[in-house]
């Protein structure tokens, strides 16, 4: 996209763009329940529930799917709008919501509850796991704000550093728990780390608004600000934009979506990376579309990531982060090819 057609975001352009991504999201949203290891009749589900009546295909639809599309929406584009302003605050093509080491926190905590089953630890409506790697995360948060803490705000770059290097950290001690492990605790481990979206019911999704709205809002807020960052430190200052806050605001509001993203569906790599450049590539640079085309195109494409996993070797699923994995890296190479041709 040329700078010229960057700029001119009018009205009327804004709402197509916007308009093909809704109708992108409604498609994959509106088909995706028609989809999985076993055939049901929509409509028959549809009149159970009219009727008030239970049948196989009312709870396989009800119980099952729609709250699987439900979390995957939720969580995808949560991932995508973090990973969209991360680029910008931290001015690296390359962050993700796992570059601030959040990811790493909340994988220590969910192997320690998977190592320590005797430990059942409940709150709320949360499971150990969920418990122990939400506690994770918000703990690797707090030591990655410590070290990059200064006087007048937050140092990106040791902001960086420090998220990288406690990722590191924190697969290491994966190494060392899953050489210790038991074959059995092993292969949960390695599950849980590849992803997943495969709840039964409603109940857990109450997790995701005590921690996704304040999250989301946080980061919508900054909307206006991120066109002046993208262009520069200097510049945005120059603008009048408040760049300590905005860096401050942007990595709370980032956590806050990272961490309750992972402690439902684990670590699920690249859509916080794919969604936002594939947004840039379609739209233009302007984040006044980027951030809520990021929110429909990231959840539009981890659920129709999660209905391949679901449907591609049928009756049985794999996990949606291996799908998200084999996208993510084949769109990397394409747009690396593009660029190499561009230039």
């Amino acid at each position: 996209m040329n700078k010229t057609k960057n700029n001119l975001l009018t009205p009327t352009r804004y709402a197509l763009s916007l308009g093909a991504y809704l109708l992108f999201a409604i498609a994959v949203i509106f088909f995706a329940p028609c989809l999985g290891s076993e055939s049901i009749s929509i409509k028959t589900a549809i009149n159970d529930l009219i009727h008030n009546d239970i049948s196989n295909d009312s709870q396989i639809l009800f119980q099952q799917r729609l709250p699987r599309i439900i979390l995957g929406f939720l969580v995808g584009a949560s991932l995508a709008v973090t990973g969209s302003v991360f680029q910008v605050v931290l001015r690296n093509p390359l962050a993700a919501p796992s570059t601030l080491g959040i990811t790493g926190g909340a994988t220590i905590g969910a192997v320690l509850a998977i190592l320590t089953p005797a430990i059942n630890l409940h709150f709320w409506i949360f499971s150990p796991l969920q418990l122990f790697s939400l506690i994770g995360a918000i703990f690797s948060v707090f030591i990655i704000y410590f070290i990059a803490r200064k006087t007048l705000g937050l140092s990106m770059h040791t902001l960086l550093l420090a998220g990288v290097t406690i990722n590191i950290l924190c697969q290491a001690f994966v190494i060392l728990f899953s050489y210790i492990a038991s074959p059995d605790i092993l292969l949960t481990m390695n599950r849980w780390m590849m992803g997943g979206l495969d709840i039964v019911g409603y109940r857990e999704l109450a997790i995701l608004p005590p921690l996704l709205l304040p999250g989301l809002g946080i980061l919508f807020m900054q909307t206006p600000s991120l066109n002046h960052m993208a262009m520069g430190r200097q510049l945005a200052i120059g603008q009048g934009v408040d760049v300590h806050s905005v860096q401050k605001w942007t990595f709370i509001g980032g956590s806050l979506c990272t961490a309750g993203a992972i402690c439902l569906a684990g670590p699920i790599a690249f859509v916080g990376l794919l969604a936002p450049h594939a947004v840039r590539k379609l739209s233009g640079n302007d984040h006044r579309i980027i951030l809520p085309a990021a929110f429909l195109a990231g959840g539009a494409f981890l659920v129709l990531c999660d209905t391949i996993a679901r449907t591609i070797l049928r009756p049985n699923e794999i996990p949606v982060g291996i799908i998200t994995a084999i996208f993510g890296g084949t769109f990397f190479i394409w747009l690396l090819i593009s660029k190499k041709n561009d230039n």
